[in-house]
């Protein structure tokens, strides 16, 4: 079973996140994780055709998904959209911004409909928000409270090497742990045998 995850990243921050999503794909049997940056010449559209599940991940730049997200976007309608050949796959979608909000539902929106369009079948998080009571700490999974999608909040003076922190880490790890074990379940079994029918 091939879960690709499809990112753009900026600075490198995104691209950390991907990896978390990758490590929790892997932790289910069976599971292969592919990664597609964007950054990193022409889109694989085979690799992804071929996957079970396609996760994106992109950074949310002023409210937005990123420009090369958007331009992988337009691109995917010859190449995938027409053809519909993405459709029936499961879907999920990761982001991070500098801000704690960066108004990164909007990024996050924007992914789910692109995979709507595509016939994809969308998965979210399934886990309470995190940091939410007065004896929470930002450790907890789902800190930014997402329920879409895995966000992440990087503080923009401080590399990859540093941000996001560990929860936002756990966290989209879990999502890909997540679209792993969905889209295992979903996968088509063989039919039962019938038994042989003998005469009366």
């Amino acid at each position: 079973m091939r879960v690709s995850i499809v990112f753009d990243s900026g600075f490198g921050h995104t691209a950390r996140l991907a990896q978390a999503v990758a490590e929790g794909v892997a932790e289910v049997t069976g599971a292969e994780a592919v990664l597609i940056a964007l950054g990193d010449g022409p889109v694989a559209w085979d690799v992804l055709e071929a996957s079970d599940a396609i996760i994106f991940g992109s950074p949310t730049y002023n409210g937005l998904v990123s420009a090369r997200f958007k331009q992988f976007m337009e691109d995917a309608t010859k190449t995938a959209w027409t053809p519909q050949t993405w459709r029936d796959k499961v879907a999920a979608g990761f982001t991070n911004s500098g801000a704690h909000s960066g108004d990164k539902l909007n990024s996050l929106v924007s992914m789910a409909l692109f995979a709507a369009q595509h016939g994809m079948i969308w998965v979210g998080l399934d886990l309470m928000p995190g940091n939410s009571r007065s004896t929470g700490s930002g450790d907890e999974l789902n800190r930014l409270g997402s329920w879409l999608g895995a966000m992440a909040q990087s503080n923009m003076d401080e590399g990859p090497d540093v941000a996001p922190i560990g929860s936002d880490l756990r966290t989209a790890a879990h999502l890909g742990r997540r679209v792993a074990e969905i889209a295992h379940r979903l996968m088509p079994t063989a039919a039962p045998e019938s038994p042989d029918l003998v005469p009366a």
